[in-house]
């Protein structure tokens, strides 16, 4: 079924429409960069899956969230150092045939995920 995300900005009460994101496999001991893309309007993914159901296999991932740029971005002022700079999750896949879904829901100051569906 694929590997998918959504970002929410809690602050703003919207999808973080802009935001950076990179995916990793972090397996075997070494971290290998898969891709970067950039959140749509809806906070997700504009090719949809970040990887399709032929392209996920066991293992374990990061996702890379660059969450200070994309509030600088929108104007929002950040102590130096901000609180937040990039939310790394980790998370591991043990059912490719699955549907595995990494929301994030974040602020300047805190973030909360989930295994969604």
């Amino acid at each position: 079924m694929g590997l998918s995300t959504h970002v929410l900005d809690t602050m703003h009460g919207r999808p973080a429409a802009g935001m950076a994101v990179q995916l990793y496999a972090t397996g075997d001991s070494k971290i290998t960069f898969i891709k970067t893309f950039i959140l749509n309007f809806d906070g997700r993914n504009p090719d949809g899956l970040v990887l399709t159901a032929e392209e996920l296999q066991v293992g374990t991932y990061r996702l890379v969230f660059d969450v200070a740029s994309y509030f600088k971005a929108r104007g929002t002022v950040l102590p130096e150092p901000n609180f937040l700079n990039q939310v790394s999750l980790d998370f591991g896949v043990a059912n490719p045939e699955q549907h595995y879904h990494v929301p994030l829901l974040v602020s300047p100051w805190s973030y909360s995920t989930y295994r969604g569906s």
